[in-house]
């Protein structure tokens, strides 16, 4: 293993906790800091936000301050959104996302940090203000065309030393909680394949190796 793909593991995670998030912790918190640069009491819409990037990503933008609507699938993925700090929630796939946004955000919501796409994604790009943000991780589809007056981008997550010091350091001061949907063992590999393929995954879903 390349000694810059290596990091210590922060005190307040046990292995699993740890081994759920190096990619999707890296990806949650650069979209909120380097991507978005999202600033204290801004509004943001946190798409997909009951899945394993959304619910590390509500985490660190609480941590840094802003307001955030978080889209969730299914009831049970709104109360989990709403405990991980989500100032709001609106059901993702059959909820009224253009209407929760202005509810929250009447003049227009400042940022999109979005980890799925589709039609309800370009509901929640209408809720954007003129000048607004959007962004999300590459493999994110389809991806939305661009719009007059919205900045978009799409990025790679980064790992090195410096990221993941970065990322423990966010772990440690958002007190973060890394929801696990369910635990397989490393034989059991198809079998959480399958799970995934079912849908409705709140969180991640976690290989025990040993």
């Amino acid at each position: 293993m390349d000694a810059d793909n290596v990091a210590v593991i922060p005190k307040r995670l046990d292995l699993h906790e740890a081994g759920a998030i190096p990619t999707t912790g890296l990806t949650a918190l650069q979209g909120v800091d380097d991507v978005l640069k999202l600033r204290r009491d801004e509004s943001v819409i946190i798409h997909g936000g009951s899945g394993g990037v959304g619910t590390l990503a509500i985490q660190f933008a609480k941590l840094r301050g802003a307001r955030v609507l978080a889209t969730a699938s299914g009831e049970d993925g709104e109360a989990l959104v709403r405990r991980l700090g989500a100032d709001a929630s609106v059901e993702g796939h059959h909820g009224d996302i253009l209407g929760a946004a202005r509810a929250f955000a009447p003049d227009g919501v400042g940022a999109v940090l979005a980890f799925a796409g589709g039609e309800s994604l370009e509901r929640c790009l209408e809720a954007l203000r003129p000048g607004g943000r959007a962004a999300w991780p590459n493999g994110v589809e389809p991806v939305p065309e661009k719009r007059k007056g919205i900045h978009i981008s799409s990025y790679d997550a980064v790992a090195g030393v410096r990221e993941f010091e970065a990322l423990n350091r966010a772990v440690e001061a958002s007190r973060l909680r890394v929801p696990i949907a369910a635990k397989f063992t490393l034989a059991e590999a198809a079998k959480a394949h399958q799970r995934i393929e079912q849908g409705h995954v709140l969180g991640k879903i976690v290989l025990r190796v040993a």
